[in-house]
């Protein structure tokens, strides 16, 4: 989520959702030790908590720094990106290439334990390129293991590094979810998440029952299904926590927002690196085209503020009512 889940992103998604942990976007470690705005990759509000630090990186000092530093900053979790296929990642040894070296990932993994108190995680796929054996990933897990790791979520596809974009990287490769559940089976004491082609809440529960005879997992990750579709967090705290469920409305949750906007454009911040996260709030209902095109139109102005985010929802408002006055 290179690039989305912001700080502003991950404070939007809170107000839906008061107990899925949030993820930062993948933060190499070249921008926290190199970089001259720390705030920027490591600043985040308390409300956001808990939140996952995620890290691209295969130093395994730059990744045990920078993991102390977030421990420093607040972060929840340490989460080592091993998944993503991006080209400008794979020249530096981050993300999906790092599958190829398994011995260096169970160092860098031993080697933020050795600095941190909160927990370490991986995020991986489920192999690269011509990798086609159960047995290759059962081996990296295990490298984790014994190296302390307190956690795994694997993306139930493989990368390919060449000829597929980040994007058929999510598409293309062919999902086994039998093999994250297997992974589950052999490492019982191990929290298994699952990641992977999840657009409603329905698809993703069933994971948590046993699989084709095999063990529930522990968690499930949503990406871009909440994203593009946030108001599906609103169902997160009931669904997966067992809270009583509260009916959240898409104007609540906007109004929670308004302090925020407010606060931001105080200190000399912009409308739309807030509202860019905002542009699915009302997707697939009457008016959420209107939405969007509105904020997208005018949130980048200069000097756009709050009334901006009010016309839109009028807007939208309007074109719900129009809707109801037909039926």
């Amino acid at each position: 989520m290179l690039d989305w889940t912001d700080k502003h992103c991950r404070y939007f998604h809170r107000q839906l959702s008061q107990q899925a942990w949030l993820y930062s976007e993948m933060v190499t470690t070249g921008a926290i030790i190199y970089g001259e705005n720390l705030p920027r990759f490591l600043g985040h509000n308390p409300e956001e908590v808990p939140v996952v630090l995620q890290l691209g990186g295969s130093n395994s000092q730059e990744l045990a720094h920078c993991a102390a530093l977030g421990e420093e900053w607040g972060y929840s979790e340490i989460n080592l990106n091993v998944g993503c296929p991006s080209d400008r990642v794979q020249n530096n040894m981050i993300g999906a290439c790092l599958l190829g070296h398994p011995e260096l990932v169970a160092e860098n993994i031993a080697a933020m334990k050795s600095k941190v108190s909160i927990p370490v995680t991986v995020k991986t796929r489920i192999g690269i390129d011509e990798q086609e054996d159960y047995a290759i990933l059962h081996s990296f897990v295990n490298g984790l293991v014994n190296a302390g790791v307190d956690g795994v979520i694997i993306h139930a596809r493989k990368a390919w590094l060449q000829g597929l974009s980040p994007k058929e990287n999510r598409e293309i490769p062919p999902l086994k979810y039998d093999w994250v559940h297997q992974i589950k089976a052999d490492f019982a004491g191990l929290d298994i998440a699952i990641n992977g082609g999840f657009s409603t809440h329905e698809h993703a529960l069933k994971h948590f029952q046993a699989y084709q005879d095999l063990p529930a997992i522990d968690g499930v990750m949503l990406g871009r299904a909440a994203y593009e579709q946030p108001f599906i967090l609103s169902e997160v705290d009931h669904l997966y926590y067992g809270q009583d469920k509260k009916e959240l409305s898409r104007l609540e949750v906007l109004e929670k927002m308004y302090p925020y906007i407010e606060n931001h454009l105080s200190e000399g911040g912009k409308l739309n690196q807030i509202t860019r996260h905002m542009l699915g709030l009302f997707h697939g209902l009457p008016g959420g085209r209107i939405w969007r095109r509105h904020l997208s139109e005018n949130a980048f102005k200069p000097g756009s503020g709050i009334d901006v985010v009010e016309q839109a929802y009028q807007m939208v408002a309007a074109e719900i009512q129009r809707m109801e006055d037909r039926l």
